[in-house]
C-alpha cells in the first residue's frame, strides 16, 4: 500500500513542479492551428473523394 501512496505522491509532485504547462494563449494558438490543419485535411480528402467518384462513374459508364 505504501508503494501506491508513494507513486501517487511522486506523480503529483512531478505534475505540479516539473511539468511545463502551456499558457492560455499557447493553448489557443495550438487549437487554432489544429482546426486549420483539420479543415485543410478534410478539404483534401473531400476533393480526392469527389475526383475518385467522378473517375469511377466515367469508368463504369464505359461498360453500361
Amino acid at each position: 500500500m505504501s508503494r501506491i501512496k508513494s507513486y501517487i505522491q511522486e506523480s503529483v509532485t512531478e505534475l505540479v513542479q516539473k511539468v511545463s504547462w502551456p499558457t492560455a494563449k499557447e493553448l489557443q494558438d495550438s487549437a487554432i492551428i489544429v482546426m486549420i490543419a483539420s479543415i485543410i485535411i478534410a478539404l483534401i480528402i473531400f476533393i480526392m473523394d469527389f475526383l475518385f467518384n467522378n473517375l469511377m462513374q466515367i469508368i463504369y459508364g464505359m461498360f453500361y
